[in-house]
C-alpha cells in the first residue's frame, strides 16, 4: 500500500550497498563517542574536515540536502509553551467554525460566490500561533515604539482572518453575512468582505495583496530587504521587525515564488520568515503525488542558503518515535510519497491501522495499545500548537539567514468525509447537515444541532476566558492584525524651476527625454527634504539610461558596502556600492525591481514613512513582463513613478521585435489608479513629474505614474505659455501653421485645414508633416497628446455624467473635444504604439470630423528609426499623405 520513492528521486548515497557492516558500525560508534565526549561543535568541525578531504580526493560525494523526515526542533529542545494551550485550541476551533459558516452560508444563499474552506482549515493553527505569540502590530511611530511586523497571509485563508476580526469586534456578524458581496453590503449598512486580501477594497484592513499566486512571496522578500535599506540609510530603524509570510506548497511552483530566494540568503535577511503550508494538495490533486514536496522544498531552500525548519509531526508522534528503536517508522515515512499520504489523511483510524501501521510487524507493534480514534487523531505538525510555537520561536531567533518553516498539514483538516484530504477539497463550499454536526463534534464546539445545521456564527461572551485571552494576547503584540495605516509626514517638493528650468526653457537644445529625466533626478536628489526620500531603481541598465553619474553622487545600495576596488575606480562615472547607497540596482530581474519599487511605493502605509521611488526600465519589459506585479502594486495603493525608457516601437532602432514596445500604454490604461503619460518634450516631462510628486508625497493621493521616455535626441522647444494644464489633462495645442498662400492655388479641394495629433517619439514626425503641409498651402493645427488614457478617462466621465442626468450636475465637455473645437478639418492621430491607443478617444472627436489613427501594429523589426517609421507608416511623409487624402 505504501508506494516507495522512485529511483530517480533517491540520492546516490541511498542506493549504495554496505559491503563491510562491521567497519561501518565502528565508524558510527566512533562518531557517537565524539559527540558524547566533545559535543556537537567539535563533531561539526570533524564532519567539515572530512568533507574537505573527500573533495580534495575527488571522491565525488557531498552531503545530502535532505534531513530525516522528522521535526527539526527535537522534542527535548522545545521551549515551554508560553500560553494557555486549552484556550488557544478552543479559539482556533471557533475561528475554523466561523470561517466555514461564512463561506457555506454565502454559497447556500447564492450558489455562485465561491470561497474556500479547506485551505484555512489546514492553516488555522499556523495563523493562530502567529496571532497569539509572534505577529507584532504597529504600536505607533514615536521613538521606541514597535513599527509592526509585516504579515503576508495565504489568500485562500482570508475567511479565517475575517473570523478572527469578528471575535475581536473589528467586523460584525452583519459584515460576515456579506462575504464576497461588496456591492450589496453598503446598501444594508455592512462592510463587504473581499474574496482575498485586497488593500484597494478594504483600505483599513489588508496591508498586502496576495491573491495572485507567487506575487506575495517575492514581494515579502523585497519588503524585508527594503527594511534593511531604510535601516542602513538611517531613515528608519527596522531592526526589531520581522516579515512573515504564510504561503502554500503548490504556490511554490510559481516562478516568482522561487526567483528571489538567493537574494534573501545573499542579503542575510534573518528578518524574513516563510511558513509554507504543506497540505500536499493543489487545486485539483496532490502537489507531488509521486514524490514528497517537503523534501523537494527542503533541498531547494537549503541549496539557496535558507535556514530550513521542518514541522512535520505533532506531539502525539513523539512517543511513537521514542519507541521506534529500529528506525522502522522513520524509514516508512521517508518512503511514503505524498499521494499515498493524502490517502491516509482522507481515511479513518481503522484504515490507517491496517494500511500504514500494518505494513510490517515493527510498525504494528508501535500501534498496539492505540485505539482507532487515537490513530485517526494523530496530528501532523502544522496542527499542533506546541510544535508550531517551537518552530516559530526557532525561526524568530535564527540569525544570519532567512528561515522557511515547512509545515505538514492536512487540507480540509477536520472536515471529515466531506473534504479532509480529498481531491475535491479545494472547491468544497457546501456541507450537508451530517457534515456540519461531525465538524461540530470534531472540534467540541459549543453549538446545538440546530445552531450547527443553521450555520450560526459563534462569539463567546465578552467576559469569557477565551475573549479575555484573545484581547490580552493581541494587546501584548501591539493590537489587531491585519491593519493598514496611512498616517505619514507630507514631503515638500521643490519649485519646478529649481530642478527643471532647463527643460521648461530648452531653447531648442537637443536632448532625449531620458537625459532630461536623469538630469532632473540628479538635481532632486540634492534637495535637503525630498532628496533622501527618493529611491532610484533600475534593473541592470543604468549606463544605458545615462544614470552612471549617479553612482558617485548617491551610490548603489549594498548591505555589505564595497569589498573590492572597481575596474573603473579612476573614472568620474565609476561603479560605487555603499551601505548607505541610495540606488537599488536589481540585476537582470524586472520581477525583483518591480517588487523593490512596490516596497518603496507603499512605505508610507507599511512604515509610516513616505518614500518616492523612480523605477526606470525598458518599457517593453514592464507591463508586458511584470504586469501582474504592477496590478498588485496598484491594489496595494502604491505611490511612485514607473519610467518606461526607450519606449515605442520605432525609437529603439536596431533592437528589434522583443525590445520594441507598442502596447504598454494600452495595458497601463486598464489600471484605474495609474496615470500614464507619453510626453514628447522635456518641458512636458517636467510638468508631469512635478505634478506627480506633489500629488503623491504632498497631497498623498493613492495614484502612481507611468511615464514613457525616449532615447532619441532632438531639438527641445520651450514649453508654450499656459500649456501646463493641457499637459496634465492629456493634450494641448502645440502650434498652428498658416498655409503658404501662394501654394493654395494647387490644392485639389476648397478645404485647406487639417488637425494633426501626435505623442511621444512620433510628435516630431507630426510636426515635420505639418510643416510640409503648410508649405503646400494647408492650415495645420498640431496637438501634442501627452496622455491618451487621461483624455479617454475624462471623456468617459463626461459621458457618464450626461447619461446619469443628475439635476444640478453639469456633465462638462470632454477636454479633447474642447481643444479640437478651436481647430478645423479632419483629424489625423499618430503614435509609436498600436492604433488601439489613439482609438480610445474616437468617441470624443467633434461630430462631423473625420478621424484617422496611425500606429505601429504588428511585430517590431530591426533597422534605423527612419526605416522603421516608414515601414509602420508613422513617419512625416505618411502622416502628410493621409492628411492630403482626407482633404480631397
Amino acid at each position: 500500500m505504501n508506494a516507495p520513492l522512485p529511483p530517480h528521486l533517491l540520492s546516490p548515497q541511498d542506493t549504495l550497498a554496505d559491503i563491510d557492516p562491521q567497519e561501518t558500525a565502528e565508524w558510527r560508534d566512533a562518531f557517537l563517542a565524539l559527540v558524547a565526549t566533545e559535543g556537537p561543535e567539535r563533531a561539526r568541525f570533524v564532519l567539515q574536515e572530512l568533507v574537505r578531504l573527500a573533495r580534495a580526493q575527488r571522491v565525488g560525494w557531498q552531503p545530502q540536502l535532505n534531513t530525516p523526515y522528522v521535526n527539526t526542533v527535537a522534542a527535548q529542545a522545545q521551549p515551554a509553551f508560553p500560553g494557555d494551550l486549552a484556550v488557544e485550541e478552543r479559539l482556533a476551533s471557533l475561528m475554523r467554525w466561523n470561517a466555514l459558516a461564512m463561506v457555506v452560508r454565502a454559497n447556500q444563499a447564492y450558489g455562485e460566490l465561491g470561497g474556500h474552506i479547506a485551505s484555512y482549515a489546514s492553516a488555522a493553527d499556523l495563523f493562530e500561533t502567529g496571532f497569539n505569540h509572534f505577529f507584532h502590530a504597529r504600536e505607533g511611530t514615536a521613538p521606541g515604539q514597535h513599527r509592526g511586523d509585516l504579515v503576508f497571509f495565504q489568500p485562500h485563508s482570508a475567511p479565517g482572518v475575517y473570523a478572527r476580526a469578528f471575535l475581536e469586534g473589528r467586523l460584525s456578524e452583519h459584515d460576515l453575512q456579506h462575504y464576497r458581496q461588496e456591492i450589496a453590503a453598503p446598501g444594508v449598512g455592512a462592510q463587504g468582505l473581499s474574496s482575498y486580501p485586497h488593500p484597494w477594497l478594504m483600505p483599513d484592513f489588508w496591508q498586502f495583496p496576495t491573491g495572485s499566486m507567487g506575487i506575495g512571496p517575492i514581494s515579502s522578500i523585497y519588503h524585508a530587504r527594503f527594511m534593511r535599506y531604510l535601516t542602513h540609510r538611517n531613515l528608519l530603524d527596522c531592526t526589531q521587525r520581522k516579515v512573515w509570510g504564510v504561503f502554500g506548497d503548490g504556490e511554490m511552483d510559481e516562478p516568482e515564488s522561487m526567483s528571489a530566494l538567493t537574494l534573501a540568503a545573499r542579503e542575510g535577511l534573518d528578518n524574513l520568515v516563510w511558513v509554507v503550508n504543506c497540505n500536499l494538495q493543489r487545486l485539483d490533486g496532490p502537489v507531488r503525488g509521486n514524490g514528497r514536496i517537503i523534501d523537494e522544498l527542503e533541498r531547494l531552500f537549503a541549496g539557496a542558503g535558507w535556514n530550513v525548519v521542518k514541522l512535520v509531526w505533532g506531539s502525539d508522534w513523539d512517543g511513537l518515535f521514542a519507541r521506534d528503536l529500529t528506525g522502522a517508522l522513520v524509514r516508512t515515512l521517508e518512503g511514503t510519497v505524498d499521494g499515498q499520504m493524502q490517502t491516509f489523511a482522507a481515511k479513518d483510524g481503522r484504515f490507517n491501522r491496517d494500511n500504514f501501521f500494518g505494513q510490517n510487524p515493527e510498525l504494528a507493534a508501535l500501534a498496539q495499545g492505540m485505539t482507532d480514534e487515537q490513530i485517526d487523531r494523530l496530528k501532523r505538525g502544522g496542527h499542533d500548537l506546541v510544535k508550531i510555537h517551537a518552530a516559530y520561536a526557532a525561526a524568530a531567533a535564527h540569525k544570519g539567514q532567512p528561515t522557511v518553516i515547512l509545515a505538514h498539514t492536512k487540507k480540509g483538516y477536520g472536515m471529515g468525509t466531506a473534504g479532509q484530504g480529498k481531491m475535491t477539497t479545494h472547491s468544497q463550499k457546501k456541507l450537508d447537515d451530517t457534515d456540519l454536526i461531525e465538524f461540530r463534534n470534531r472540534f467540541n464546539l459549543p453549538l446545538t444541532d440546530a445552531q450547527a445545521t443553521g450555520l450560526a456564527f459563534y462569539k463567546p461572551a465578552e467576559d469569557s476566558p477565551e475573549m479575555q485571552y484573545l484581547r490580552a494576547r493581541r494587546a501584548a503584540l501591539g493590537g489587531p492584525l491585519p491593519r493598514r495605516e496611512t498616517a505619514c509626514d507630507r514631503v515638500p517638493v521643490p519649485a519646478i524651476a529649481q530642478y527643471a528650468q532647463f527643460a521648461l526653457q530648452a531653447d531648442g537644445k537637443e536632448m532625449s527625454t531620458t537625459m532630461a529625466f536623469v538630469r532632473m533626478l540628479g538635481t532632486l536628489l540634492k534637495d535637503a527634504q525630498l532628496g533622501p526620500r527618493i529611491v532610484p531603481i533600475v534593473a541592470d541598465e543604468a549606463r544605458t539610461f545615462g544614470m552612471a553619474n549617479l553612482f558617485k553622487q548617491v551610490g548603489i545600495y549594498s548591505s555589505v558596502g564595497q569589498r573590492y576596488a572597481p575596474e573603473d575606480i579612476g573614472s568620474v562615472l565609476s561603479y560605487r556600492e555603499a551601505l548607505d547607497g541610495q540606488i537599488l540596482e536589481e540585476g537582470i530581474s524586472e520581477a525583483g525591481a518591480i517588487a523593490s519599487w512596490t516596497a518603496a511605493a507603499t512605505s508610507y502605509s507599511v512604515h509610516g514613512l513616505a518614500m518616492l521611488p523612480f523605477y526606470i526600465y525598458y518599457s517593453m519589459f514592464g507591463f508586458q513582463r511584470v504586469g501582474d506585479a504592477i496590478w498588485a502594486a496598484a491594489d496595494q495603493r502604491a505611490r511612485g513613478f514607473l519610467l518606461g525608457a526607450t519606449s515605442g516601437r520605432t525609437t529603439l532602432g536596431g533592437e528589434g521585435l522583443q525590445h520594441q514596445d507598442g502596447t504598454s500604454h494600452l495595458v497601463a490604461a486598464t489600471i484605474p489608479n495609474c496615470k500614464a503619460y507619453d510626453p514628447a518634450y522635456a518641458g512636458e516631462l517636467a510638468v508631469i513629474v512635478d505634478a506627480g510628486m506633489r500629488e503623491m508625497v504632498t497631497e498623498q493621493r493613492d495614484v502612481f505614474y507611468y511615464v514613457t521616455l525616449m532615447n532619441e535626441n532632438y531639438a527641445q522647444p520651450d514649453l508654450p505659455e499656459g500649456a501646463a494644464e493641457g499637459v496634465l489633462r492629456g493634450c494641448y495645442v502645440f502650434r498652428s501653421y498658416q498655409g503658404n498662400v501662394d501654394a493654395r492655388k494647387g490644392l485639389i479641394s476648397s478645404q485647406n485645414s487639417v488637425t494633426l495629433m501626435g505623442s511621444g517619439a512620433i510628435l516630431t514626425e507630426v510636426v515635420k508633416a505639418a510643416e510640409q503641409l503648410a508649405s503646400e498651402g494647408v492650415d495645420v493645427t498640431v496637438l501634442s497628446v501627452t496622455s491618451w488614457s487621461e483624455l479617454a478617462r475624462d471623456g468617459v466621465a463626461c459621458e457618464q455624467r450626461t447619461l446619469a442626468g443628475e439635476e444640478g450636475v453639469e456633465p462638462g465637455t470632454p477636454w479633447l473635444a474642447a481643444q479640437l473645437a478651436a481647430t478645423r478639418g479632419p483629424v489625423v492621430a499618430a503614435t509609436d504604439y498600436v492604433r488601439a491607443v489613439p482609438e480610445t478617444v474616437r468617441a470624443f472627436i467633434p461630430e462631423g470630423r473625420k478621424y484617422v489613427t496611425l500606429g505601429t501594429d504588428g511585430f517590431g523589426r530591426s533597422d534605423t528609426r527612419a526605416a522603421l517609421r516608414q515601414f509602420f507608416g508613422v513617419d512625416a511623409a505618411h502622416v502628410a499623405h493621409v492628411a492630403r487624402q482626407l482633404l480631397r
